[in-house]
C-alpha cells in the first residue's frame, strides 16, 4: 500500500512539474479566426482580447463569465475597447466558471456559425481550459492566446512560492476537469425505467 501511495505522488509531482514547464507560448503574429473568446479573472485578457479584435483578428468577441453588475460601457472602458468593441463584441453574464464559460461559448459560436476561435486566458489557465473548450466544441479550431497576470516570476516559477502555489492550485484543477471530462461527462445518461 506504501509504495501505491509513494508511486503516486511522485507521478503527481512530476505530471505537475511538465505541467509548470510547458504552458502554452502565444503564436507568432496575429493569428486569424472566426471568433476571439476570452475568460474574465484579469485586464490584462480582456485588453489582450479587445485588441485582437480592433486588429482584424476575428469577426467578433466573447466576453464569457461577466459580472451581472457590469455593462457593456464600462467593459468597454477596462478593456481599452475601440469601434469594434461597440459592434462586435457580445457579453455572456451566465457562466461561473471554465465548464460554463466553454458551454456558453459553444452555444454562440454555433450561433454564429463559427468553426475557429482564439481563445484568450491567463497561461496557467490554458491547458484546463482548452481541454474544457475542446469538450464543449469538439469541432473547433482552438488558438491559445494566453496572458501572463503580473506578480509571478514565470521564467523561474520554482522560486517564487505564491508562484508554485498558483500553478499546483490550478493543476490539481486540471486533472480534475480531466478526470470528469473522460469518465463522467462522457458516460451516456442513465435510461430511466418505464412504469
Amino acid at each position: 500500500m506504501g509504495r501505491i501511495v509513494l508511486v503516486a505522488i511522485l507521478a503527481y509531482v512530476l505530471g505537475f512539474i511538465a505541467f509548470a514547464a510547458t504552458l502554452p507560448g502565444r503564436p507568432p503574429g496575429i493569428p486569424r479566426t472566426d471568433a476571439v473568446v476570452t475568460l474574465t479573472g484579469g485586464d490584462s485578457r480582456l485588453q489582450t482580447a479587445a485588441r485582437l479584435l480592433e486588429q482584424g483578428a476575428a469577426k467578433r468577441l466573447l466576453v464569457t463569465g461577466v459580472h451581472p453588475s457590469i455593462t457593456k460601457p464600462e467593459l468597454k472602458e477596462l478593456a481599452h475597447g475601440g469601434g469594434r468593441f461597440d459592434c462586435c463584441a457580445d457579453l455572456d453574464f451566465a457562466a461561473e466558471d471554465t465548464r460554463e464559460n466553454a458551454v456558453q461559448a459553444a452555444t454562440w459560436m454555433r450561433a454564429h456559425g463559427f468553426k475557429s476561435l482564439i481563445l484568450v486566458t491567463a497561461n496557467y489557465h490554458m491547458p484546463r481550459s482548452l481541454s474544457e473548450f475542446h469538450a464543449a466544441m469538439p469541432n473547433v479550431q482552438l488558438v491559445a492566446y494566453p496572458v501572463e497576470p503580473e506578480g509571478a516570476n514565470w521564467g523561474h516559477w520554482w522560486r517564487n512560492p505564491h508562484t508554485v502555489r498558483l500553478l499546483q492550485a490550478e493543476y490539481t484543477k486540471y486533472l480534475a476537469s480531466l478526470v470528469i471530462d473522460r469518465f463522467i461527462s462522457s458516460k451516456p445518461p442513465a435510461r430511466r425505467r418505464s412504469g
